[in-house]
């Protein structure tokens, strides 16, 4: 049995333009936004994490390490229960400054746009890796199918067809505020056909092939060698190692940072894929040793790596290997168009934006949307070239193990980012760079080379990468980061700009800003500082957007207000340029007053609204405190006599209800704002009472 090469061409060619459709009915509204933004078609988009590598890998790894082809899914499955601890604050800090991918997490918690370009430069080489295995993974399909060596031809149209897929559906935004539902729903529609091929394979595997769960249980007794086979290597292998690395790639992994976070449209619906997600990643599961063992009965001739295709070939059915076919071209693309994605953005922001920024003359929306669909074709372009350097030696597993352990290096910067306030840019950058080099000498380098052993002069020693001695390989590259993080952010200090961003990170901390007042003294004078490095027209719809989003008026004035503004475009402008080019620019151009001209403290305002967010999460003395504060502040609201609470520099802190009633000045007009900015005769008697030692009016 086997296909042409026209056909194959057409059967991919005709998946993809259905891909296209579903893309597109989505993005024109023909499909309700109810079915789009279900929390169920959020947790299958999240399938995007079952690759080729899953599709056709797991088959290979349950050949290779027995039922620890099982730590693929469970990894990946324990850090989704774990999200009420892991993933939500994430996303929360995530939604609130609009930190699109992994770099810019890192580059906001650190303070550092060499954290940013670090992180940038080694996902882009460490993905590299995965990115192949995908090429190569549909290449070797429709050669195995059609007998022919067409591999790089082959290759070079899928690539030519997802780098117009990404362009069209995944670019046509270039904020974080603005989400691709398109793409989201079309990821998820091809997680519906990846459990559907897989399952039904799995399904043709025990009834097609043994005849049903009796017969495979009679099976296995006679041939007990291949049960064992599962069992011994889960005794002696490395599946510890493949657990953590796959636990890591929930949350450091580019797609799915940014399916998670990224193109989250409710943080609800991380609950339904806390257990959604497992529950998936189960249904595919099952399938794995049935493909197996069905491939060893039938004698397929394919790799371990391609029964689930090879199922087809040996018996014969068409169908059944087409719908293989096309389940595995499904697993691939959807990682490649997603990760391309992630990355492209990753490199607009921290490698292209602090090198070089667009003149303000220019539509500078347009430049980066451009940019950004051409960093999308020289990513995908340097995947397919690093395939052909590897098409002809390398298996899916080695490509998959070399990729998932380079991203492993940034799990510790993760952790911090949540639990460790007192990590410094210092020890994450030194953590990063001996935790890459390791894995670069030990895993990417023989990988590159094809090399099958060197020596090791310092440990006088022969290093051999290969299935039994990879996890050596990660789990030392990631010893080298943790201890050198550990040990120079313990040794150094941290910067006021780190400490700050820090408690903005922690989950167990509130942070406390300081009130300072800017130079610019209302939402127009923003504007017109933002031109200088925007242009008018993209500085004019920055503002509007801000004080949409905080539901302020245009004429704003009141100085917390300003101060929320401000924050607010930074986050918005980082969601379109990334922290450390937002930092930089805000506060170049809207900067606080600063030495005599300002008088700092808390903001109280701040505070108080961060607490009031945290209320419900408060627990134990801290939850005490907030409520004789919560008490306080009531008791101060009811009296029946007027109250006000001014700041040194006058600006008015607290006004309750019965200055309300007395003055006819709503609270929420005048809290926040100077004194002088509220009307007579109440400005010139709270001034002279200012003035004079008088208890009360």
């Amino acid at each position: 049995m086997s296909f042409s090469l026209t056909q194959m061409i057409l059967i991919s060619a005709g998946y993809l333009m259905v891909l296209f459709g579903v893309a597109w009915i989505s993005e024109r509204g023909l499909i309700p936004r109810s079915i789009i933004r279900h929390p169920l078609t959020y947790t299958l988009s999240l399938g995007v994490y079952a690759s080729a590598w899953a599709f056709y890998g797991s088959v290979g790894l349950a050949y290779q390490y027995g039922y620890g082809f099982l730590a693929c899914y469970l990894g990946v499955s324990g850090a989704f229960l774990l999200a009420p601890v892991l993933l939500y604050p994430i996303l929360k800090i995530t939604r609130t400054y609009q930190l699109s991918s992994l770099a810019d997490l890192l580059a906001f918690r650190f303070r550092s746009t060499w954290a940013g370009a670090l992180t940038t430069i080694f996902m882009l080489i460490g993905v590299l890796p995965l990115l192949a295995l995908q090429i190569q993974a549909v290449a070797d399909s429709i050669s195995i199918l059609t007998g022919e060596p067409v591999k790089a031809r082959v290759a070079f149209a899928f690539c030519t067809l997802i780098i117009l897929f990404t362009i069209f559906f995944g670019s046509r935004h270039i904020a974080t505020r603005e989400k691709h539902e398109g793409l989201v729903f079309a990821i998820a529609f091809e997680s519906v056909i990846k459990l559907l091929a897989l399952g039904g394979i799995g399904l043709y595997a025990l009834y097609g092939v043994f005849g049903g769960p009796h017969e495979l249980e009679v099976w296995l007794l006679q041939n007990q060698t291949a049960l064992a086979a599962l069992h011994t290597p889960l005794q002696e292998g490395p599946w510890r190692t493949l657990l953590l690395v796959f636990f890591a790639s929930a949350i450091v992994m580019p797609h799915m940072y940014h399916m998670a976070f990224t193109e989250n449209l409710n943080p609800r619906a991380l609950v339904s894929a806390s257990w959604g997600l497992p529950l998936f990643l189960l249904l595919m599961s099952l399938a794995v040793p049935l493909v197996l063992w069905a491939g060893l009965r039938l004698g397929a001739s394919t790799n371990p790596e391609y029964f689930t295709l090879g199922l087809g070939i040996a018996a014969n059915n068409q169908a059944l290997a087409l719908l293989a076919y096309v389940g595995g071209l499904s697993a691939a693309s959807g990682l490649i168009i997603v990760t391309t994605l992630a990355l492209s953005g990753m490199a607009l922001n921290h490698l292209v934006l602090p090198l070089y920024q667009p003149p303000a003359e220019g539509n500078i929306y347009r430049w980066l949307k451009w940019t950004r669909r051409a960093l999308i074709v020289a990513i995908i372009t340097a995947g397919f070239m690093f395939y052909l350097t590897q098409s002809n030696h390398q298996s899916l597993a080695n490509l998959g193990i070399v990729a998932f352990v380079a991203t492993l290096q940034f799990l510790p910067g993760v952790l911090s980012v949540l639990y460790w306030p007192t990590a410094n840019r210092r020890g994450f950058i030194a953590g990063l760079l001996a935790g890459t080099l390791v894995w670069m000498v030990t895993m990417l380098l023989p990988l590159l080379g094809n090399l099958q052993g060197f020596y090791i002069p310092l440990l006088d020693m022969i290093y051999v990468l290969d299935d039994t001695s990879w996890h050596m390989a990660a789990i030392a590259s990631l010893a080298a980061n943790v201890l050198l993080f550990t040990l120079i952010s313990l040794f150094t200090n941290a910067s006021t700009e780190e400490v700050s961003a820090a408690e903005a990170c922690a989950v167990d901390n509130v942070r406390r800003p300081q009130r300072r007042e800017l130079y610019a003294a209302s939402p127009q004078e923003f504007a017109t500082q933002l031109a200088k490095p925007l242009g008018a027209k993209a500085a004019q719809k920055e503002v509007e957007q801000a004080l949409r989003d905080l539901y302020l008026p245009f004429d704003e004035r009141r100085p917390y207000a300003l101060r929320r503004l401000r924050d607010r475009i930074e986050a918005n402008l980082s969601g379109l340029m990334g922290p450390s080019v937002a930092q930089d620019m805000v506060e170049t151009f809207l900067p606080y007053k600063s030495g005599n001209e300002n008088y700092v403290t808390e903001d109280i305002h701040f505070i108080e609204s961060r607490l009031e967010d945290y209320h419900s999460r408060l627990t134990g003395l801290a939850a005490e405190l907030d409520a004789l504060r919560r008490y306080h502040r009531q008791t101060l609201q009811e009296l029946p006599m007027g109250v006000c609470s001014l700041a040194k520099d006058q600006e008015i802190l607290m006004w309750n209800k019965a200055m309300e009633e007395l003055t006819g000045i709503a609270a929420k007009h005048v809290v926040g704002s100077r004194l002088v900015t509220i009307g007579e005769p109440w400005r010139g008697l709270l001034q002279g009472f200012i003035n004079v030692p008088d208890e009360h009016l």
